[in-house]
C-alpha cells in the first residue's frame, strides 16, 4: 500500500497560479490602494485644469482656497495609498518567496532522492533567485492593473474634452504594448537560459569546493579553474545578451511613451488653437500627457517581469514536479531489530541472502569495494526496491511497504564519507538537539581527545565540511553522530579507515559495548571490528560464501586470512 501522491504545482504556470491564489486577499487590497494611488496621480492634472478653468471664470479667493484644499486631499491620498499599498504587496511578496524557498529546499532534502538531473548548486540557485523572481508576480499583477486604471482614467478624461484625444491614448497604448510584447518574449527566453547557466556555474563552484583537497593533491587546480572559467564565461555572455535585450526594451518603451505623450500634447495644442477645447482643458491635457509617461512605462514593463517570473517558475518546476525515485509505503516495521536480505540481485550482487537477528553485532567482510557499495546503496534506500530483484525486510516488513520516515527512524546507514556540517561538534553529533546518548557516543567513537583539545569542548566550532578537522577526526565525528541517533538497526560502512590501529581497537570494543542488545551491521575489512562482532559474513562474488566468527575464519579459511589479516 502506498501513500497518495501529494501533487503540488507541476508546471511553471501552475506555480504562478498557486502564488496568485494564496495571495488573493493581499493582492486585492494592494490593487485597490495602488489603483487609488494611480487615480490620485491622474486626478492631479485634471484638478489643475479645472482650477484654471474656474479661476479664469470666477476669480475669487474662496474658489482658490477650495482648490488648494482639493489638491491637498489628492496629495495625501496619493502618499498614503502608495505607502500602505506597497507595504501590503511587498510583505506578501517576501512571504511568498519564503514559501517557495522552503518548498524547493524540502524537495531537495527528501529522504528519497528526486530524479531532477540538477546538481546541488543549481538547486540552491533555484531556491534563492528563482524563488524570489517567481514571487515578484505578487507585485507585478496589482501594479499592472493600477497602471491600466491610470491609462483608462486618462483616456476618459481626455475623451470628455475631445474624443480624438481619448482615442489617441487608447490606440497609442495598444500599439506600444503590441510592439513591446515581442521584446518581452525574447527577454523571457534569454532570462531562462541565463538562469540555467548561472546555476550551472554555481554547481561547478560547489563541486570544486567539495573536491578542493584532492585537486591540490594531484595538481588539478589550474585545470579546475579553467573549467569553471569556461562555464562562468558562458553565463556572462548570456547575461550580456539579456542585458542588451533589456536595454532595447527599456529604450523602446521610453521612446514610444514619449512619442505618445508628445502626440497628445501637440494634438491638445492644435485643438486649443482651433477653439475646440478650452484653456483649462489644454492645461489638463498637457498635464496628463506628462503624467501618463510614468504609468505607461510601468504598464509596458510589466510583461517583461511576467516573462521573468514565468521563466523562474518553470525552473522551480524542475525540482517541485520531478517524480520521486520511489513511492514509499505507509507501514511501519514490527518491533525488534532484525534485518533480512533475500535473493537480492543488483549491480555486483548475485542472489545475496543473509539474515541478521535482533540484537546481534554482525560484520560483513566484502572482498570487493563495489559489492560493499552496492549493498550499502540498497540498505540506505538510495536504490528503490523496484530497481533490484529480491526482497529486503526490516522488522519483518518488506522495504517497499514501509514509509520512508519509518525506515529512517528504524534503520540508519552511515557511509564512510558522511558529510560534516558547519556549526559545532555538538550540532554535528546531535542535530536535533535531543541530547540523547551524546556523551556515550563521544566516548565510544574516541572523539574525547578532540573535545578535550578545545576550551569550548563540544561547542568548538566546525567549519564547512569539517575543513578544520583531520580525516580521522571527521570520521569519528560522523560515527559519534550515528551512535547518538541510536536507531534500531545501525549499519556502518568502513567507520575506521582513517584512524590508527590502536584507536580502531578501542572503537571496536566500545561499539560492541554501547550497542549491546541492539542490532548493528558493520561492513568492513578491519580485523579489530571483525573480531569484535558476534558473527562474520564473507561477501565474495556477490553472495555470502562463508559465515563464522572472525577467529574461526582465520583458522579455517586461507582466502579470508589473506584478505583481512594485517
Amino acid at each position: 500500500m502506498s501513500t497518495p501522491d501529494r501533487r503540488g504545482p507541476r508546471t511553471g504556470p501552475d506555480i504562478l497560479r498557486t502564488a496568485l491564489r494564496r495571495n488573493a486577499g493581499a493582492m486585492a487590497w494592494g490593487t485597490l490602494l495602488m489603483g487609488l494611488y494611480q487615480a490620485g496621480e491622474t486626478a492631479f492634472p485634471i484638478a489643475l485644469g479645472l482650477i484654471v478653468e474656474h479661476a479664469l471664470q470666477e476669480r475669487s479667493l474662496g474658489s482658490l482656497a477650495w482648490s488648494i484644499a482639493a489638491l491637498a486631499v489628492i496629495v495625501t491620498t496619493v502618499s498614503l495609498s502608495w505607502r500602505f499599498g506597497m507595504r501590503i504587496l511587498q510583505k506578501a511578496n517576501t512571504t511568498e518567496a519564503h514559501r517557495w524557498r522552503v518548498q524547493v529546499a524540502e524537495c531537495g532534502l527528501q529522504p528519497v532522492a528526486r530524479d531532477t538531473d540538477l546538481k546541488s548548486g543549481e538547486v540552491l540557485t533555484i531556491a534563492t533567485e528563482d524563488a524570489d523572481q517567481t514571487a515578484d508576480i505578487i507585485e507585478v499583477v496589482p501594479l499592472l492593473i493600477s497602471s491600466l486604471v491610470a491609462v483608462l482614467i486618462t483616456a476618459v478624461a481626455l475623451g470628455i474634452a475631445s474624443v480624438w484625444l481619448g482615442l489617441l491614448v487608447i490606440v497609442g497604448t495598444i500599439a506600444i504594448l503590441s510592439i513591446l510584447s515581442v521584446l518581452s518574449r525574447r527577454i523571457g527566453e534569454g532570462t531562462r537560459e541565463q538562469q540555467a547557466r548561472v546555476a550551472r556555474a554555481g554547481a561547478k563552484v560547489a563541486d570544486l569546493i567539495t573536491g578542493l583537497r584532492p585537486l591540490h593533491g594531484f595538481g588539478g587546480n589550474h585545470a579546475a579553474f579553467l573549467s569553471y572559467r569556461t562555464v562562468s564565461t558562458e553565463a556572462r555572455d548570456q547575461a550580456i545578451t539579456v542585458a542588451r535585450v533589456n536595454g532595447a526594451y527599456a529604450g523602446a518603451a521610453l521612446a514610444l511613451n514619449a512619442i505618445l505623450a508628445a502626440a497628445v500634447t501637440l494634438a491638445a495644442g492644435w485643438l486649443a488653437l482651433s477653439g475646440r477645447i478650452s484653456i483649462g482643458q489644454l492645461v489638463m491635457a498637457v498635464g496628463l500627457a506628462q503624467f501618463i509617461i510614468e504609468p505607461l512605462k510601468l504598464f509596458s514593463e510589466m510583461p517583461k517581469y511576467v516573462m521573468i517570473a514565468r521563466a523562474s517558475a518553470e525552473r522551480m518546476a524542475l525540482v517541485l514536479a520531478a517524480p520521486p525515485v520511489m513511492v514509499a509505503g505507509t507501514r511501519r516495521p514490527s518491533p525488534g531489530g532484525n534485518l533480512e536480505v533475500d535473493s537480492v540481485r543488483y549491480g555486483s550482487l548475485r542472489e545475496l541472502k543473509f539474515h541478521v537477528p535482533a540484537g546481534e553485532f554482525t560484520a560483513i567482510a566484502a572482498y570487493r569495494a563495489r559489492e560493499a557499495a552496492d549493498l550499502v546503496s540498497i540498505l540506505a534506500v538510495n536504490v528503490p526496491p523496484g530497481a533490484y530483484e529480491g526482497v529486503v525486510r526490516v522488522g519483518g516488513r518488506e522495504l517497499k511497504d514501509l514509509s520512508i520516515e519509518a525506515v529512517r527512524e528504524h534503520l540508519l546507514v552511515n557511509p564512510y564519507d558522511a558529510e560534516i556540517f558547519a556549526g559545532t561538534l555538538r550540532t554535528n553529533i546531535d542535530p536535533a538537539g535531543a541530547g540523547h546518548l551524546v556523551a556515550e557516543a563521544v566516548e565510544a567513537s574516541m572523539l574525547t581527545d578532540v573535545v578535550a583539545l578545545h576550551r569550548e569542548g563540544l561547542d568548538h566550532g566546525v567549519r564547512d565540511r569539517g575543513a578544520n578537522l583531520s580525516g580521522g577526526q571527521r570520521q569519528r565525528l560522523s560515527l559519534a553522530r550515528a551512535l547518538a541517533a541510536d536507531p534500531g538497526i545501525l549499519v556502518l560502512h568502513d567507520p575506521t579507515t582513517a584512524v590508527d590501529a590502536v584507536t580502531e581497537q578501542l572503537i571496536a570494543r566500545n561499539l560492541a559495548e554501547l550497542r549491546r542488545g541492539r542490532t548493528m551491521i558493520v561492513i568492513t575489512s578491519s580485523p579489530a571490528l571483525l573480531d569484535a562482532a558476534d558473527r562474520v559474513l564473507v561477501l565474495d562474488g556477490g553472495v555470502i560464501t562463508a559465515e563464522d566468527t572472525h577467529r574461526n575464519l582465520l583458522a579455517t579459511d586461507e582466502t579470508y586470512r589473506q584478505a583481512v589479516a594485517r
